[in-house]
């Protein structure tokens, strides 16, 4: 018996299905020999006189016997039938999660490339704000640099102003220790003049302590009052 397969969509369960067309002009009879070998003939090929020269028990019966073989087959082609559909179900209901599966793993792929994206963007912000800072540093380290010689220069500077100062301000106080040295000699020398001397000695001793407030050292007056009181 010929089978043809065909598939079919039912809309109850939107499952495919299979259904069987049987070709009846087709038939096949199966038969027991004596010593227990399955003999199976097609009765399209068997001619006329064959079938005439049987009776008509032992065509009944191999017509029953067509028929329970028949019967039988349809019976297990149909479990393998429900079988096959079963298992195409099971196919379908796995297609289905799989491409929920999938829908759902684009979804986080995209949701990953808009991250990824993001993420990139801040790296490239972050890299041009160190990049920024990197050279704010080298202008401040250079700024810092120039500013620290030239205070370095104005301190060498100083100091040797102060050096000069101190040493000028040692030869002071030699000129005036012997300014009056000699205003001394003189008031000693002599005696009618001792009242005249008395002011120059004074002020030179007042720009040796360096007590007086007349004047700054080195002034005009005052180097006028230091000399001699014949000037």
């Amino acid at each position: 018996m010929g089978i043809s397969w065909n598939y079919d969509v039912i809309c109850a369960t939107g499952l495919p299905t299979i259904h069987i067309l049987t070709d009846t002009k087709v038939k096949v009879t199966v038969e027991m020999g004596s010593d227990g070998e399955i003999l199976s003939h097609d009765l399209a090929k068997v001619s006329d006189e064959d079938l005439l020269a049987c009776s008509k028990e032992e065509l009944v019966s191999r017509l029953r016997r067509e028929e329970s073989e028949k019967m039988s087959a349809l019976i297990q082609r149909g479990r393998l039938i429900k079988e096959v559909n079963k298992q195409l179900q099971g196919h379908l209901l796995e297609i289905r999660e799989l491409k929920a599966i999938n829908q759902r793993l684009q979804e986080e792929n995209q949701e990953l490339r808009d991250l990824c994206c993001f993420l990139d963007d801040d790296r490239l912000k972050v890299k041009k704000l160190a990049r920024e800072w990197q050279l704010f540093g080298h202008h401040a380290a250079k700024v810092m640099r120039d500013d620290l010689g030239g205070y370095l220069k104005k301190l060498t500077d100083l100091e040797r102003l102060q050096d000069g100062l101190v040493k000028e301000n040692l030869d002071l106080k030699e000129l005036c220790l012997v300014l009056e040295e000699e205003c001394v000699s003189r008031s000693d020398s002599s005696p009618g003049g001792s009242t005249e001397l008395n002011l120059p000695c004074m002020v030179a001793r007042d720009l040796g302590d360096g007590s007086s407030s007349t004047g700054s050292v080195g002034s005009p007056d005052q180097l006028h009052l230091v000399c001699s009181p014949d000037d």
